[in-house]
């Protein structure tokens, strides 16, 4: 075969490789904002040349049959422009809730399915690798993007990136699992330094990704923009190389966070294949460090091979056309529904909830349930057609909301919201929510007299670039309290009941304030629909069967980070702009605690796993949430299977009134004698199907011997401890009457491992 005959196919990537010239091979390895100009690339334009809006492409080579690759964001849904030049024509797409919210839903089934939907939405656009999901750990609750990551606890994160893959990648579309790793604050994000322990990093932060690659194998890995002991995530060869590919087995394309790292030679090196969206710099390093010998051509047909491997499962490779048609009714359907199954019912007080059949008339308070919030800003933002808000919501659902309640809210907001709009800085950046309205132009006691109920709006939200304040994001202020109070205490006067909406994009204090309202529900942000699903549960036509993703604190002095974590606060105009534009060129050092340098010094003991073992009190634990009816659960079964597993068999029943689902969490406690262990660690979760009253459902959970396994650092290996280990099914992580029963395991090394400094 001639070389100009030459076209890519799954069979003959060798042979291409061979074929390329230097510069083809760089077109494939920088994104195609750092295209080099030649004959052999096609035409070439910025990150949005062929989707606008999507997040970038990988360069396309025409001679050998290489098609541009369309990557786009994110983990809520696809992220992509809404309008386009001389079309006539919208390009809007389903808002699914946050991931923090999918995980509440504790159903690896539901979210496989909105991974499928999202999957198809990206087929139907033209994007190829869809930037999602996101499974670093809530290692502390004022992270900016938590509520685009799923969890505190790694193996409920790792479960649910599982399903989310499985999902979209059965679509044809691939996905990138992120960010790889460690990074969890956004304050000085692409020159913070995560300094740490293996044990700490390998059982906590690690173990999502391990579990997503191993049961999943997503097309690419993004890596993360900090450092991690020194050295860049997407500069480490023992993490991407040694790590992520010879131990987990990864296949794929490990890509960066767009501009992240800082010297592409090294990025080649350690195994980052991809630099994202691309500069003109990298390219032109690249050539001279090959030129000068420190860069082995080995080194970069090695990585060419990895994204050519990616090019060939792609619908561009594949000649698939986007018709910009997808079945956006039927997805507003299924992110309705996923939406109600992660909202989680925190109280409820004397059965208040859900309404009563007589509870016609509502008085809605907070300026959030005129202005629902679907999600987070930043990458993890969708352009949504509308998003239904909690008056909506409840109008659909039938209820006749106070007019004068409601006129003077929206005559606030448009007078504020003209103020609070001119404000707004760059799309990424955290929206600027407007003050709660001071309460002194309405007659509260006139109100309760004439309304059935009152539901109260609580809204908080965040994106990229900044973590939450304390002050006013992670409590709530004064006149949000104020609110709560002085309503629930008007509406009790009459005999009648207040709720409570959360509509937040992370944990919040509660317990200054919890005492007043009869219910309270967290929303989180449940994408397009929220105002129908809050609606579907106030009304009782759903139950709720979400469980809290993560620990909620009495306050945050409790916080095990607390002292190791960005105050929000204390960072000054300066360092802020520093976060914001340095992610793009700037690459400094530094020593200033929680800005240059992040400790963990809390080690493995990360949300309930601190709580639990140093019996600490939380207003909410990991794993709790309410229902409309009950469940009770038969003597389980727990067997020792020859190769170590353990099998837990149990039966759940409703014992209630009403249809519901229930979760099932089985903890385990470990001896501790030869090394540290938190209390109790999360080892298998399952929900039931809905059960209708007195119906019964036995489901069967497996426990891999291998996942009780501990890293010994001295070791440098993965080790189950000899003893009695207690197996627990628990209704949340401080149940202090679950069902427990005791299992002798052997002691066994499953796993030996180089002694990785996770360093260059």
């Amino acid at each position: 075969m001639k070389a100009q005959d030459l076209k890519l196919d799954s069979t003959n990537i060798d042979v291409i490789i061979k074929d390329m010239t230097l510069e083809e091979k760089l077109n494939l390895l920088v994104g195609s904002q750092g295209n080099v100009d030649t004959d052999a690339t096609a035409a070439v334009g910025n990150s949005s040349t062929l989707v606008p809006g999507a997040a970038g492409q990988l360069n396309g080579i025409r001679r050998l049959g290489v098609p541009y690759v369309v990557m786009g964001d994110g983990p809520a849904g696809v992220r992509i422009a809404p309008t386009r030049k001389s079309i006539d024509k919208t390009f809007y797409c389903t808002h699914f809730p946050v991931e923090l919210a999918m995980s509440a839903t504790w159903n690896t089934e539901l979210v496989k399915s909105v991974g499928i939907a999202m999957g198809n939405e990206a087929k139907h656009y033209g994007i190829d690798i869809l930037l999602a999901p996101a499974a670093n750990i809530h290692r502390n609750p004022l992270n900016g993007r938590n509520f685009e990551y799923y969890s505190e606890d790694p193996l409920l994160s790792g479960k649910m990136a599982t399903a989310e893959i499985n999902g979209i990648q059965s679509q044809g579309i691939g996905t990138s699992l992120k960010h790889l790793a460690l990074n969890n604050q956004e304050t000085n994000r692409t020159n913070n330094d995560v300094r740490g322990g293996l044990r700490t990093f390998r059982e906590i932060y690690l173990k999502p990704f391990e579990i997503a690659v191993k049961e999943s194998q997503p097309w690419t890995v993004m890596t993360a923009y900090n450092r991690i002991n020194g050295v860049y995530a997407s500069e480490s060869k023992d993490l991407l190389t040694d790590i992520l590919r010879k131990e987990w087995g990864f296949k794929g394309v490990v890509v960066t966070d767009w501009y992240g790292g800082q010297y592409a030679t090294n990025q080649m090196i350690a195994g980052n294949d991809l630099l994202m969206p691309g500069k003109a710099s990298q390219v032109e390093e690249i050539k001279a460090s090959i030129s000068n010998g420190k860069l082995p051509m080995e080194i970069i047909d090695r990585n060419v091979k990895n994204v050519l491997e990616c090019v060939v499962k792609t619908r561009s490779f594949k000649g698939l056309t986007a018709d910009n048609n997808p079945d956006l009714r039927t997805h507003a359907i299924l992110t309705r529904n996923a939406a109600v199954e992660g909202m989680v019912l925190l109280k409820n007080r004397d059965a208040s909830l859900p309404l009563k059949a007589e509870v016609k008339d509502l008085a809605v308070f907070g300026r959030t349930s005129y202005d629902f919030i679907a999600g987070g800003t930043g990458s993890g933002d969708v352009n949504h057609a509308y998003v239904v808000s909690l008056i909506e919501g409840l109008k659909n659902a039938g209820f006749s909301i106070d007019s004068e309640v409601q006129k003077v809210y929206e005559a606030y907001m448009k007078v504020m919201d003209k103020k609070y709009n001119k404000r707004n800085r760059m799309a990424f950046l955290p929206k600027d929510l407007i003050p709660e309205m001071e309460l002194d132009s309405l007659d509260l006691n006139t109100i309760a007299e004439n309304n059935d109920a009152a539901v109260i709006t609580i809204g908080k939200t965040s994106g990229e670039f900044m973590d939450r304040k304390i002050e006013d994001n992670y409590n709530l202020v004064e006149p949000e309290k104020e609110l709560i109070k002085k309503v629930s205490e008007a509406f009790h006067k009459k005999g009648k009941k207040v709720t409570v909406i959360l509509n937040v994009c992370g944990v919040v204090e509660t317990n200054s304030w919890i005492e007043y309202p009869d219910a309270v529900l967290v929303a989180w942000l449940p994408g397009q629909e929220g105002g129908n699903s809050v609606a579907d549960l106030l009304t009782g036509k759903e139950t709720p069967s979400g469980r809290l993703p993560m620990s909620w604190p009495v306050n945050y002095n409790d916080v095990p980070s607390k002292d190791d974590f960005p105050t929000p606060e204390l960072v000054s105009k300066e360092d802020w702009v520093k976060t914001l534009v340095g992610f793009m060129d700037e690459r400094t050092t530094g020593n200033r605690k929680n800005f240059d340098v992040t400790t963990y010094n809390e080690g493995i003991y990360v949300g309930y796993r601190y709580y639990t073992t140093e019996n600490v009190p939380v207003s909410f634990p990991f794993g709790y949430g309410l229902s409309y009816t009950s469940f009770s659960y038969d003597k389980p079964c727990v067997i020792k299977e020859s190769n170590g597993d353990i099998k837990v068999t149990v039966s759940v029943q409703n014992t209630g009134d009403v249809a519901g689902k229930e979760v099932v969490q089985v903890y385990v406690s470990a001896p501790g004698k030869d090394m540290d262990k938190p209390v109790r660690e999360l080892k298998a979760f399952t929900k039931t199907r809905k059960l209708n009253p007195s119906e019964k459902e036995t489901v069967t959970l497996v426990i891999p011997y291998e996942s009780l396994a501990s890293f010994n650092e001295k070791e440098n290996c993965w080790q189950v401890e000899e003893g009695e280990y207690k197996v627990l099914i628990a209704r949340d992580a401080m149940d202090s009457n679950p069902l427990m029963m005791e299992i002798m395991q052997k002691g066994v090394v499953t796993e030996k491992v180089r002694p990785y400094l996770l360093s260059r």
